[in-house]
């Protein structure tokens, strides 16, 4: 879309943020900057930062953040004496601003000077951001003249950092806080503490520094085999954790970049690590033997009240991160401390007795003057009252907290899991399994239809996250986050009407060329393979359109297109979230009826293999043709023939050669022997 104003002389022209019209490519341009700003007017001429760097001025609110960041930025290294002969001018609101009107900020770039006014602090820093991405890090001198007037969509705008599966040094997680101001992200999730190892010193409870942040595997599938921890001195210890000291270090750093960051201590599950340092604190007692804390015993009030003191005294983040996802709940219904704890309370389920826990801690939290956030299971047994729900299991369970009145960060794992592949299976890394391409996370929409004014104002944003279970090198990390981590910035702060797929392509193109530049891993976006090729086009064959009965159900997860599935001509694509794929934990085990007796030569069946997300090929795979629908004879087995070891995601067509008649055809495919596997397949094949 374009709009032109135009003068008899045509000197001057206005474009809106879809046109790079009249731009040079050697001229910086805020056409370039992700994520994209509300409103750009182009005006004539250009400006030149000095060679020897620009002078800059503060006006209004003195931050001394700032003027040391900007000291230390390619831009501008001196403080001007006045006003008038800085180059660059920086008006800071010396009002107090409500919530709507922060990190706002107005950019006005003409051949004699730069000016910003801002209505807060980190209004103007986003200012600067916008400056560094128009000059590529200060390497373009000429910057285009222009207006950008900007806001954000969202107050909320993070990515979460998995330290715990693999440690992340403190080093790496500050090089990550500069990518993400870059980019206007402003929340920093860091996930601490799981099974995999504890990552934060905590005085009162040394041993989890001592034993819990340490495993005899650097390998997470190695040690998930083995799940076992050890001393720090032990010949082949990997992990390691933050002192107090690094934290304050961290934190410095983040603030300096108005970045916060959200410690994440989990309960009740995924306490493996926790509870081998101190069995006492399992429903057990012994290590090893349970994942999730006994809600039952005081201790574990004690323990988990006495850690929180201690993180809250640490992070002044408004909210700290309880987890609250995947308990197994299990060892809780023959527990007599936790039945105990049911009957004296009046909880009827395991469910309401997590509910307990949460609430319970919410209150302890809320007393030190914070709040809690949770995993969209929390919701279970009952929410506690002023919790916030950040929803990953799709966005249910955040559109259900909404609608009662709590706030709610969406992150739904189909579109802001960055552990998943972002390109084709065979051309990637490990991975857990999944296909997000940069197109799907920036297509998604936190804001749902159906969703009222008033409910919407519940929603805080949006977070991508990266699980690092097969994340092992910084390096690997950074290359799932960017550019990824770009679609989530944009979706966070730009209006969804100023979103443009294939511009932003183009601007993410450039800055993966400037991240790279400054050190960065990035995803080689310029050789995206795509999706699929088997997946775009249908497909006809005998057995198209015919009907399907189960012999055994399908998992109501992963339905597809229900009965019609694997039938209904379409292949499935990189992921078995794409609803194409049929997922079940049981054999399948279809006949598909022809209608009339037929010559069939050929039958096949597409499955997965996926081995980080207990995703594997059959064990067998058993042919039957009949022509009445009773009397079945077996023209053919097939064995699957990829190891479970494999850790790549892999595709594979089993198929046996018939040559006979049939109006049935019933396949017969044996899940593979390893607990918990699933099985996933996308069209039965019949010629």
């Amino acid at each position: 879309m374009k709009k032109f104003i135009s003068s008899i002389i045509a000197t001057l022209f206005v474009v809106t943020v879809y046109s790079t019209d009249g731009i040079q490519p050697s001229v910086g341009s805020p056409y370039s900057v992700i994520p994209v700003p509300e409103k750009i007017e182009i005006t004539k001429g250009t400006y030149s930062l000095p060679v020897n760097g620009a002078t800059f001025y503060i006006k209004g609110v003195k931050d001394n953040r700032l003027s040391n960041y900007l000291k230390a930025s390619a831009l501008a290294q001196s403080v001007a004496d006045k006003a008038q002969k800085a180059d660059i001018l920086i008006e800071i609101s010396s009002k107090k601003t409500d919530k709507e009107n922060c990190e706002a900020y107005k950019l006005n770039i003409t051949p004699k000077r730069i000016s910003i006014k801002a209505n807060d602090e980190a209004g103007a820093f986003y200012a600067i951001q916008t400056i560094l991405q128009m000059s590529e890090g200060g390497t373009k001198r000429e910057l285009q003249c222009c207006s950008v007037n900007d806001a954000p969509r969202f107050s909320y705008r993070g990515l979460l950092f998995d330290v715990s599966r693999h440690f992340r040094s403190k080093e790496f997680i500050m090089k990550q806080i500069d990518a993400m101001a870059l980019m206007k992200l402003n929340k920093l999730h860091l996930h601490m503490t799981n099974g995999a190892g504890w990552r934060i010193e905590i005085e009162k409870y040394p041993r989890l520094t001592e034993f819990a942040a340490w495993r005899p595997y650097r390998s997470w599938m190695d040690w998930a085999s083995d799940t076992r921890y050890c001393e720090s001195n032990y010949p082949t210890a990997y992990g390691g954790y933050y002192t107090k000291a690094d934290i304050r270090e961290i934190l410095k750093y983040a603030e300096a970049r108005h970045i916060t960051v959200i410690p994440d201590i989990e309960m009740p599950g995924h306490s493996e690590e926790v509870l081998a340092a101190y069995p006492e604190l399992s429903c057990s007692g012994e290590p090893y033997r349970n994942s999730d804390y006994c809600i039952g015993k005081e201790e574990t009030f004690t323990f988990l009240e006495n850690v929180l003191t201690e993180v809250i005294e640490l992070f002044p983040s408004e909210y700290i991160h309880i987890g609250g996802d995947e308990a197994v709940k299990q060892g809780w219904k023959d527990c007599p401390h936790c039945k105990k704890r049911m009957q004296e309370e009046g909880l009827k389920d395991v469910d309401e007795l997590q509910s307990y826990l949460i609430q319970r801690i919410e209150k302890f939290v809320n007393s030190k003057g914070r709040k809690i956030i949770g995993w969209d299971e929390i919701l279970e047994g009952g929410l506690a009252p002023n919790a916030t729900v950040m929803s990953w299991r799709g966005t249910e369970g955040g559109i259900k907290a909404m609608k009662a009145g709590h706030d709610v960060i969406m992150t739904p794992g189909e579109t802001c899991y960055l552990d998943f592949t972002q390109d084709a299976a065979f051309k990637e890394p490990v991975s857990i399994g999944g296909y997000t391409p940069l197109k799907n996370v920036y297509m998604y929409e936190p804001l749902e239809a159906g969703i009222s004014n008033e409910e919407a104002k519940h929603l805080l944003g949006l977070q991508g996250n990266l699980w690092s279970e097969y994340v092992t090198e910084d390096s690997h990390a950074e290359y799932m986050y960017y550019p990824r981590a770009f679609a989530i910035a944009e979706t966070g702060w730009s209006k969804p009407e100023n979103k443009d797929y294939d511009k932003f392509k183009e601007r993410a193109l450039m800055l993966c060329s400037l991240l790279q530049s400054q050190g960065y891993t990035t995803f080689d976006l310029a050789n995206e393979f795509g999706e699929r090729k088997e997946s775009l086009t249908p497909i006809e064959h005998l057995g198209k359109g015919c009907k399907v009965n189960y012999n055994e159900p399908y998992h109501a997860k992963y339905t597809a297109n229900g009965d019609a599935t694997l039938t209904d001509g379409l292949l499935g694509g990189w992921t078995y979230l794409d609803k194409r794929w049929q997922g079940t934990m049981k054999d399948v085990d279809v006949t598909i009826d022809l209608g009339s007796v037929q010559p069939v030569k050929y039958v096949g069946a597409s499955f997965m293999h996926s081995a980080g997300a207990w995703v594997h090929v059959p064990k067998k795979m058993d042919v039957y043709l009949s022509e009445d629908g009773v009397n079945y004879t077996l023209v053919g087995t097939v064995w699957g023939d990829i190891p479970n070891e494999i850790p790549k995601i892999l595709f594979k067509q089993y198929s046996v050669v018939c040559n006979g008649k049939a109006r049935f055809i019933r396949v017969h495919a044996t899940r593979n022997d390893r607990a918990g596997a699933w099985l996933f397949t996308d069209e039965i094949v019949i010629n």
